[in-house]
């Protein structure tokens, strides 16, 4: 199925505005997009809300992004960075209809704490999942991810940016970003192919 729509949500220490979620919502223009910011973020705090709160949330921007586009909700792909691309895979896992999964700097654990993964919804995602992380990501090192993301039913694209850590930053010499960028709107692109 054709992508409707396009959520993106960021990451715990972030907000709607990182450069990243903009710059996708610039080049996938102009497809309708939607950046969001979570309760906590909205409410002035630092620390996320339970795991439950950010679902909810994902779930009731998906279904308003659906109706102002006017596009089926199982056509909205659904992502972002880091916590929020997570809180994305869950709400898809408990049953929220999407097109597919953008995952940028998926958190498969906290840095140095491999054995607490954050895999035990994994395995109900059914929809085509793209996974953007850098090689040197401390949330999850590219063999961990590849070898946690083969539980995943759905099909399974991995693109990895050479040297980046987990916030993918640019260096003069390599523009990062524009490679997250490409990536997202080339498999976006895929999806009705």
């Amino acid at each position: 199925m054709e992508a409707g729509a396009l959520l993106l949500a960021p990451g715990a220490g972030s907000d709607r505005d990182h450069p990243t979620l903009v710059a996708i919502e610039a080049a996938v223009a102009p497809l309708p997009t939607a950046r969001i910011d979570f309760p906590y973020r909205r409410q002035g705090r630092r620390g996320p809300d339970r795991a439950p709160t950010l679902v909810a949330c994902v779930v009731a921007e998906a279904t308003a992004l659906a109706e102002r586009a006017g596009v089926d909700p199982a056509a909205v792909v659904l992502g972002g960075r880091s916590m929020g691309g997570r809180i994305c895979s869950m709400a898809v896992a408990e049953g929220l209809p999407a097109g597919g999964l953008v995952l940028l700097s998926y958190p498969l654990h906290p840095p140095g704490r491999p054995d607490k993964l954050r895999i035990a919804h994994l395995p109900a995602i059914e929809v085509p999942c793209l996974f953007v992380s850098g090689t040197r990501d401390p949330f999850a090192a590219p063999a961990e991810l590849e070898a946690a993301t083969v539980a995943v039913p759905g099909p399974v694209t991995h693109l990895w940016i050479d040297g980046a850590g987990h916030e993918v930053k640019d260096l003069a010499s390599t523009p990062r970003q524009a490679q997250v960028v490409t990536a997202v709107t080339d498999w976006i692109s895929s999806l009705s192919a």
